[in-house]
């Protein structure tokens, strides 16, 4: 176990060795299991969480300190008080949290853990590349154990790795979303993704640079009007954290649910919103009854039973395949005001890629039937967009780019798309400014909306946008 990382990825305390804290490991599980099952022969009681944690806790002490007498007696030399310690957190971490790759999981500044294999592992630290660190497993069978207990903590259905589920999707503690597959590939191969922004708002994603002022005003504005929104982008550019932002301008009383394959919205426990019905979709045990993974759920399946909950608004967390259908009914049925994500490379390719996603929904699908759906169901579409410059030695700069407004079915029966914000390459800017005010601009008026904010052709930023490559200098 590394139990402290410096920016180099390098350990800082006292090294353990994976061997010895495996073996304590078993041997606290074997006393702690033993333990449980006579609480619950004599009380009756299933022991929770903390209670599990305070046990073993207390079982690791008492295991490390027999291995540290029985140490000293068989080589003349006590460890340390900080080599115990370091030893105590390892078989604390490999039986109730992440084992070796917990150090990487509590630095705040690791966004990505990438794994392709046990002694192949690589992490990004905010605004710096790739880098290789030390093994997080001695085996790849021990990596797959690793993940196999990770899944059985979960506590969010039948999540497991094996032949039969060679796929893996999971919420970790501090809300990390992990993915693993094993069996497909030569080896397992796990991605680890950091929402770094936990809880956001409108001002957050000014001060962070993700929207200036002029945008978070009119992102706020259509919130309140009920405009239903689509936030698209490619992977990793902070499309769940604008969602959670602009969530946060929803009226506290307001009754919402939230759909997610795995919790990472967290509005349910943020604290603003005091109505939120958060629901996440559960995987099946692998095998399949006619034609369907046995005791799945997906989340085009919730949305049913989520309607019948009396929400004003429903958001999906990021929509993957064919839910995209009942959530554009949901749009254009429900109050309005309802939100998702969707990966898109391009603001102007989120049409088509909308249209792909309604055609795995059911065979009585049509491309003109999911243009429809979208141009009676989506008021706007906020693309957000990334600039890694970190190979060069620069930053990674993340903001939104376009705004566009769908103002119904336009040539060949496409939606038509107005930018409301969006680039001015001629200016050296990237990110979104003022372009064409929108059509629903009195609904935003009615909110609160300074239209005169739109006057502005460099919007609200401060300066151009510092590029190392491109941009004005």
């Amino acid at each position: 176990m590394l139990s402290t990382l410096d920016q180099s990825g390098a350990a800082t305390a006292p090294a353990v060795d994976p061997r010895v804290a495996r073996e304590l490991k078993r041997q606290v599980a074997s006393e702690l299991h033993q333990q449980l099952s006579r609480l619950a022969g004599t009380q009756g009681l299933d022991a929770d969480r903390a209670t599990r944690r305070q046990r073993g806790r207390a079982l690791i002490e008492e295991t490390v300190a027999r291995w540290s007498d029985t140490y000293a007696q068989t080589h003349g030399v006590t460890p340390t008080r900080e080599q115990d310690r370091a030893l105590s957190e390892a078989v604390y971490d490999l039986l109730f949290r992440a084992g070796r790759l917990q150090p990487y999981l509590d630095d705040p500044e690791i966004e990505n853990i990438l794994i392709n294999g046990c002694d192949d592992v690589w992490i990004s630290r905010v605004h710096q590349p790739l880098r290789k660190v030390p093994p997080v497993a001695d085996s790849d069978a021990e990596l797959i154990e690793l993940l196999q207990d990770l899944a059985r903590q979960h506590g969010g259905g039948e999540r497991s790795l094996s032949t039969a589920s060679p796929t893996l999707a999971l919420r970790l503690e501090g809300g990390m979303r992990l993915q693993a597959m094993t069996e497909v590939t030569p080896r397992p191969y796990v991605a680890i993704r950091r929402h770094r922004v936990a809880s956001a708002t409108l001002a957050d994603m000014v001060a962070l640079g993700t929207v200036d002022s002029t945008i978070a005003a009119f992102l706020a504005s259509a919130i309140r009007a009920r405009k239903n929104v689509m936030i698209t982008g490619t992977q990793g550019v902070g499309k769940t954290s604008l969602l959670r932002a602009m969530a946060a301008e929803i009226p506290p009383d307001e009754r919402i649910g939230t759909l997610e394959s795995e919790f990472e919205l967290w509005l349910h426990t943020l604290g603003h919103l005091r109505q939120v019905v958060p629901m996440e979709a559960r995987e099946g045990n692998g095998e399949r009854v006619d034609g369907k993974v046995a005791g799945e759920l997906t989340i085009g399946e919730l949305i049913p039973a989520a309607l019948r909950m009396t929400l004003s608004r429903i958001i999906v967390g990021e929509v993957r395949s064919g839910e995209v259908v009942p959530m554009l009914r949901v749009m254009t049925n429900g109050e309005g005001g309802s939100m998702c994500t969707l990966h898109a490379r391009g603001p102007h390719m989120v049409v088509d890629r909308i249209a792909e996603l309604c055609l795995e929904y059911g065979s009585h699908m049509t491309d003109s039937l999911a243009y429809r759906l979208t141009a009676n169901a989506v008021d706007l579409i906020v693309h957000v967009a990334m600039v890694d410059e970190t190979a060069v030695g620069g930053r990674r700069h993340r903001f939104v780019s376009h705004v566009m407004e769908v103002t119904g079915l336009g040539e060949n029966g496409r939606p038509a798309l107005n930018t409301v914000f969006g680039p001015r390459p001629d200016l050296g800017e990237p990110r979104a400014v003022p372009h064409t005010p929108p059509n629903c601009l009195d609904d935003l008026r009615r909110t609160g909306f300074d239209a005169g904010l739109l006057q502005s052709a460099y919007g609200s930023w401060s300066a151009p946008i510092a590029l190392r490559i491109g941009g004005l200098r």
